[in-house]
């Protein structure tokens, strides 16, 4: 005996008091332009106007899985050299008894740094050519976040909570600004063919926010998403008939707007149908010039993988892709407990020349005045050392920057300590940068909300304020 379904909401109200209800109800969708036309359901990713005019139109956000350290990249500290061997300051340390503080020697810069651009700001030496962008940067010194593990702050930085199952940063962005295209997903997320990030898929999920917002898996090769071509014998016409007929099923089982997994359903299989025939030419660079090819490090070994992703996301967000999250580092990646001289210098070799490129391929077609690239990880590492030459887990003070999309290039925002420690000064925590990347959206974070369980809940929690230094 089948079971009787649970009538939504707006079956009930169409049925209870001869449909008055309905009529109210139809005039509030009405008003809030949610009211379908007929019976064709309303695409969830329907492009829709920011809060206010903003220069960036679409993100690219480079996540540098595992940790980097700032300390080794973008912070240099002088009394981290002087005072390197010996125990950390008990001032600095907060630890609770002094023989762990003497255990913690401090441990100085694998590599030097040196003054880079115009602007002068000092890079270290692991990242020759993100150092030739600098004048393009704007560097945050001041990050903080509220976890010391991976999965806690991946989810922080990717979703504004350590809690898995909340909407991710991409996923809010198309939900405020619906896509640019009706070809490609409006956010796609390119995982490290080596192995995920810790936490998983949560870190690109859409949460509570309605299915269509999640991000879409896409990788190299002629099958970019995977069970995405047509079985073999199925011609376009027969397979467009198959989208038609279970779109109509779908429609008549209840009507998707009634149901937000059944409409994501609904929008995937047509966006999957137009996909076919133009997601492998997103990604075929083979028509690329070699110059570019050469700007991305598409032909070197050791720069091939990932520069072969950026040079992807450049062609992404050219064709009006939404939001791209990109993951440098295979599960692990720059977590460098143990060797950070040899971990780091690997995932520099392999990052450092691709990202540049990436940066300067935008600025030269035009695109990176309306694409904010973003860089950085969950968290930064200890100026103490780890078993001599590794270093532990930072949330407590790290780096991250941003560029393009109303970025004010050149500055430096923030400071940490004397020895990189902490955040102490115009200090940034993971609020305050989302707030920021919405504003540069052209959306307030206060305003981007979605009721959730009698709460409307926003990115930002309650919390976060724009970085307003940061702004052109």
């Amino acid at each position: 005996m089948s079971t009787p379904q649970t009538p939504s909401r707006r079956a009930f109200l169409r049925n209870a008091g001869c449909g008055f209800g309905m009529v109210a109800l139809s005039s509030m969708l009405a008003r809030d332009h949610l009211l379908a036309a007929g019976a064709a359901p309303v695409n969830p990713l329907a492009p829709r106007p920011a809060h206010f005019a903003a220069k960036a139109k679409r993100v690219i956000f480079l996540f540098m899985s595992g940790g980097p350290s700032h300390v080794d990249l973008f912070d240099p500290k002088p009394d981290l050299i002087k005072l390197a061997g010996q125990p950390i300051p008990e001032s600095f340390g907060h630890f609770k008894t002094r023989r762990a503080v003497a255990k913690n020697k401090l441990l100085p810069p694998c590599r030097p740094f040196s003054p880079r651009g115009q602007c002068g700001m000092e890079v270290s030496d692991y990242l020759p050519h993100i150092a030739g962008c600098v004048d393009d940067l704007c560097l945050l010194r001041g990050c903080y976040g509220d976890s010391v593990t991976h999965p806690e702050s991946v989810y922080q930085m990717n979703t504004g909570t350590i809690l898995m199952g909340k909407p991710s940063l991409g996923a809010w962005a198309t939900y405020g600004l619906g896509t640019e295209n009706e070809n490609m997903p409006a956010f796609v997320v390119m995982p490290d063919p080596a192995g995920w990030v810790k936490g998983g898929a949560p870190a690109w999920g859409n949460g509570f926010l309605p299915a269509a917002y999640q991000g879409t898996i896409l990788r190299g090769g002629a099958s970019p998403i995977l069970n995405l071509r047509s079985p073999a014998g199925v011609s376009d016409v027969q397979q467009r008939s198959t989208v038609d007929l279970i779109n109509k099923l779908n429609a008549r089982h209840g009507g998707a707007d009634e149901d937000s997994e059944l409409a994501a359903r609904i929008a995937a299989y047509e966006l999957a149908f137009r996909m076919q025939s133009y997601a492998p030419e997103v990604v075929d660079v083979s028509k690329e010039s070699p110059a570019t090819r050469a700007l991305y490090g598409v032909d070197d070994k050791v720069t091939a993988e990932f520069g072969m992703r950026c040079l992807m996301a450049r062609r992404m967000v050219e064709r009006g892709v939404r939001f791209v999250q990109l993951y440098c580092g295979d599960t692990n990646g720059w977590d460098g407990h143990a060797d950070v001289e040899g971990n780091h210098a690997k995932l520099c070799a392999a990052s450092d020349k691709p990202v540049a490129g990436l940066l300067k391929d935008l600025k030269s077609r035009g695109l990176l005045d309306s694409t904010l690239v973003i860089w950085g990880g969950e968290f930064g590492r200890m100026p103490m050392s780890e078993g001599g030459n590794g270093r532990d887990h930072n949330p407590h003070g790290f780096c991250m920057w941003m560029a393009g999309g109303g970025v004010k290039g050149g500055t430096i925002i923030g400071q940490t300590d004397a020895v990189g420690l902490r955040a102490v000064g115009d200090r940034t925590h993971v609020h305050d940068l989302h707030a920021t990347i919405l504003h540069l959206l052209g959306m307030d974070h206060t305003r981007l909300t979605y009721r959730h369980n009698g709460r409307n809940e926003r990115l930002t929690d309650v919390a976060g304020n724009v970085i307003r230094g940061a702004l052109a």
